[in-house]
């Protein structure tokens, strides 16, 4: 096993070890991409993960961020964390991570891996505290994460499907059934299509689903709404000061302007939008109308300008402000457990300046950060602060 951090000079307590956090003090992985078998522990205090590129540091965040619902920082299919390679003694996952979660002075147990179910085909399990839990969307409740990841520095500039999915990270950490109501949504949508598809087209039965579908949907915006509120206040807050720029969101899409137009009408609105657009939807070959197709737009408020239209530069800098107040945010609803954070490759693109500012908030915001990059050195500001691991061959090693 790899050590924590708990080899440190004494002396003053250290804020991040003496008080309650939410954190992953303990991460065993299995079979999982270029891990055969590892583990490894963690104080509470932020992580650093520093080594050559291919040394397996995104993989280890990948592995924490399926401790929450969704399909974690990469977004991919599930077979795909498989390790390619020599794999550890059989067991009965194809993959799996473990963790210990501390979280306000309690420890738990969290688990999840694929497996093949009766049929053979490939299932997800979760566990927590050794019993079975009923899907990944348990995991919301407990653990609050939210990532950045070198892919979404062309967040603002690519695909809408991106910033829709940073969106609802966001808003998973403030109200975690929104998962569960997405679920409901998704799976209402693929059982219309294939009827509108293949049939047949019962009209009560297409009734129903766009029941579930509008009474979801409109759900999903309305969660969507509030979280954006909460942010554009929080960011306002922030102001112009500080080494990070201030950002106002705003929601772009038919069902979001339902909500605001009809209110508590807005379901119905929607329902009757589905029944219209059957004939539609039919022929497309998909649905096109609902909260599936929503946007977030992002301006950078001091220069007054899209965010699209900005530097790489200043679009990095707005998504750190966005995730920074975020997480104040969350801090606050959870009397002061602030989120995991897992940044991959981080510093890489950010001036000395803004690399400082970011370490002192996370300081600040007393998180347990999981950061990345390829220069240990970027990182010598926190280290008397911070857990740091050379990693070298899937090996991390603590300095």
């Amino acid at each position: 096993m790899t050590g924590p951090a708990t080899e440190r000079a004494s002396g003053a307590a250290d804020p991040f070890v003496d008080g309650p956090r939410l954190a992953v003090t303990r991460l065993t992985l299995r079979n999982f991409r270029s891990y055969a078998e590892i583990e490894f522990s963690t104080s509470t205090r932020p992580v650093v993960l520093a080594g050559p590129n291919g040394a397996g540091k995104t993989n280890l965040l990948d592995a924490i961020s399926l401790l929450s619902p969704g399909r974690g920082l990469r977004g991919s299919k599930l077979s795909e964390h498989v390790r390619r390679g020599p794999s550890a003694a059989p067991s009965d996952a194809l993959w799996a991570v473990a963790a210990t979660v501390t979280r306000g002075g309690e420890s738990y147990e969290v688990g999840t891996g694929l497996t093949l179910g009766p049929n053979g085909g490939e299932r997800r399990q979760v566990h927590l505290n050794g019993a079975p839990a009923q899907n990944s969307t348990d995991l919301g409740e407990l653990v609050q994460m939210l990532w950045l990841t070198p892919a979404m520095d062309r967040l603002f500039i690519e695909g809408v499907s991106g910033r829709r999915k940073f969106l609802d990270r966001l808003v998973l950490g403030f109200e975690p059934d929104h998962a569960r109501t997405a679920t409901r949504y998704e799976t209402a949508m693929r059982e219309r299509a294939r009827l509108l598809k293949f049939g047949p087209r019962d009209p009560a039965w297409l009734d129903a689903l766009e029941h579930e579908m509008s009474e979801a949907g409109i759900a999903m915006a309305a969660s969507r709404e509030r979280t954006v509120s909460r942010l554009n206040a929080a960011l306002a807050a922030r102001g112009e000061a500080g080494a990070f720029p201030s950002a106002q969101l705003a929601l772009e899409g038919e069902t979001d302007l339902l909500l605001a137009e009809h209110g508590d009408g807005a379901a119905s609105a929607l329902r009757e939008r589905l029944a219209r657009a059957r004939v539609r939807d039919a022929e497309a070959g998909r649905t096109t109308v609902g909260p599936h197709l929503t946007d977030l737009s992002v301006r950078h408020t001091q220069k007054r300008t899209h965010a699209r239209e900005c530097s790489t530069g200043e679009q990095k800098a707005l998504l750190i402000s966005i995730v920074l107040a975020d997480a104040w945010e969350l801090s606050k609803a959870q009397n002061g457990l602030a989120p995991l954070l897992l940044l991959d490759e981080i510093a890489a693109h950010l001036d000395s300046r803004r690399r400082l500012a970011l370490f002192e908030e996370i300081l600040a915001l007393r998180a347990q950060a999981w950061m990345t990059g390829t220069d240990i050195e970027m990182f010598a500001s926190l280290r008397a602060k911070a857990d740091l691991f050379e990693v070298a061959d899937s090996q991390p090693r603590l300095t």
